[in-house]
């Protein structure tokens, strides 16, 4: 059992027999005498993917989802699933279109990933914060074009198309930033 007052970013409670990982916390202290703090949280389902808010009553208690991170791999892609192994267990696990194809463009084969397991099912993958990709195809560099900042498309080795500096070239590495999808630096 959980209390409200462990309540913190990051942890992962079970709401309505889901498992929801708490993104806000905000404890609101009452104006009348006598009336409980309220804890007003926003939460995931990391079932459903949906964000919801609720609001809980100071001293409210609350089950502790069985809930697992693993440290993983990602194995390859099969057709528009993916195929991820726990690193710890051995053990592979598929995840469905919907959710694979949020994450695919950040990984290519062998990447690690954090596995979220709740009840021994996958249903969560997390690509680390920046990953190393390089650059496919792009336009040449421009030349005298420094007036304002410029940017221009590159094709990554994973599919994925974002805005880079006109600098890049063709056959570089560079960062990239998998929670917005953007530009970080020259790896």
């Amino acid at each position: 059992m959980i209390t409200t007052a462990d309540f913190k970013r990051g942890i992962v409670i079970q709401v309505d027999g889901a498992p929801c990982l708490l993104i806000d916390v905000a404890f609101q202290s009452p104006s009348a005498r006598g009336a409980n703090t309220m804890v007003k949280t926003r939460y995931r389902n990391l079932i459903s993917g949906q964000v919801l808010d609720k609001t809980f009553r100071s001293g409210d208690k609350l089950d502790e989802a069985d809930f697992e991170r693993h440290k993983g791999q990602f194995l390859y892609a099969d057709g528009d699933r993916g195929i991820f192994m726990d690193l710890e267990t051995y053990e592979q696990f598929e995840q469905e279109e919907e959710q694979f194809s949020a994450i695919s463009p950040y990984l290519v084969d062998g990447a690690e990933v954090q596995l979220g397991l709740f009840q021994g099912r996958m249903i969560t993958v997390e690509p680390p914060n920046t990953v190393e990709l390089n650059v496919t195809e792009t336009a040449p560099a421009l030349r005298n074009a420094t007036a304002t900042a410029q940017t221009k498309e590159a094709l990554l080795e994973t599919g994925l198309r974002l805005q880079v500096p006109p600098y890049l070239e063709s056959g570089e590495r560079i960062k990239v930033d998998t929670r917005d999808g953007r530009f970080i630096s020259r790896a």
